[in-house]
């Protein structure tokens, strides 16, 4: 009897087991079958693009070369490219060597091409032993520091914004980047130079993680991040300021962002000073008419001078001076960050 229940509890494990096999190769199958063609799309691209020889390793203005003719040290060169691009002093080359946006591989084969012809089975090794002589890239504009950057390998505009400490209250949420044709080997730079390319980004595009808007910054690239234009708030306000105009604005929206009106600040006595071209024209405002509806709101315009009356204090003929914050522009005297 106990063989018979033996033998059934037999049974029932082989089935268990065998409806368990049968239901993990079907989580199993179908798990592959819904990932595999993202994998496959990854794979594809990564390949690709592992395929393509990278901007950064092919040869640059600045860059150190070194070409060892192996065994044959009084043939040994060591130098940087011309101002046309070309390997000067090659003793046993009788043509021009051309090395700009060129891999060390093929001014290693063009080397050895020319070298045959006097050598026997010339072996030669090209390497760029230094980069720090590129370009420079620059950082520019609305950003927490300025700055110079020299790349050591490849990196995307976002990462290079946060090197920066990132994005200031003054930026108006456009950025360019001004790229050189002589200064990289982006696409036909090189012995037939390209033209310079101007590309314009928005932050919002940033933020919703556009790739597009996040390029591959080069080496010699000006990146900018346009500043917003300014507007002032000065007098009797709780926090006078300098406002980023982006959008339009209306008075009663300045001063609002301003802190308001402070207690010794006079609402009816409010005087914007507006440069029209070569003209200056002051409006005389009276924000306790605007809320009554018997004055309209009036929009501002950049580089505006709001300036809100104080009591004990008379209403100036002429525009204040403003001493408007400035931030050095002299690429020279900005601090210079290595990325590698």
């Amino acid at each position: 009897m106990s063989l018979k229940k033996n033998g059934d509890l037999d049974g029932r494990t082989k089935a268990f087991r065998s409806f368990f096999r049968s239901a993990l190769v079907t989580i199993v199958a179908f798990h592959f079958s819904t990932a595999v063609p993202v994998e496959v799309f990854d794979q594809t691209s990564s390949q690709s693009s592992a395929a393509e020889t990278r901007e950064g390793d092919l040869i640059h203005y600045g860059d150190l070369i070194d070409v060892d003719i192996v065994g044959n040290l009084e043939y040994d060169w060591r130098g940087i490219i011309n101002p046309e691009g070309f390997l000067d002093g090659l003793i046993l080359a009788q043509e021009p060597i051309y090395a700009l946006c060129k891999t060390e591989s093929e001014i290693a084969s063009e080397i050895t091409k020319q070298y045959s012809r006097v050598l026997r089975d010339p072996r030669v090794v090209v390497k760029v032993i230094d980069k720090s002589g590129r370009a420079m890239t620059l950082l520019l504009g609305a950003v927490r520091n300025q700055q110079r950057l020299r790349l050591r390998r490849e990196a995307r505009l976002v990462e290079l914004l946060s090197l920066s400490g990132g994005i200031s209250d003054t930026a108006s949420g456009e950025i360019t980047i001004f790229r050189p044709s002589n200064l990289n080997c982006f696409k036909g730079s090189g012995k037939e130079p390209g033209n310079s390319q101007v590309m314009k980004f928005t932050i919002s595009q940033l933020l919703t993680g556009d790739l597009q808007a996040n390029p591959i910054i080069l080496s010699g690239d000006i990146i900018t991040v346009t500043d917003a234009t300014p507007i002032y708030v000065i007098g009797g306000v709780n926090t006078p300021r300098q406002i980023s105009s982006r959008t339009e604005m209306t008075i009663t929206h300045a001063i609002a962002a301003a802190g308001g009106i402070a207690k010794e600040g006079v609402e009816s006595d409010i005087t914007i000073y507006r440069r029209d071209g070569r003209e200056s024209k002051t409006l005389l405002i009276d924000l306790k008419k605007i809320r009554s509806k018997q004055q309209d709101d009036v929009l501002v315009k950049p580089f505006d001078i709001i300036d809100v009356g104080q009591k004990g204090r008379s209403r100036s003929k002429y525009p204040p001076a403003i001493n408007a914050e400035t931030i050095s522009r002299d690429i020279f005297k900005l601090p210079v960050k290595i990325v590698e």
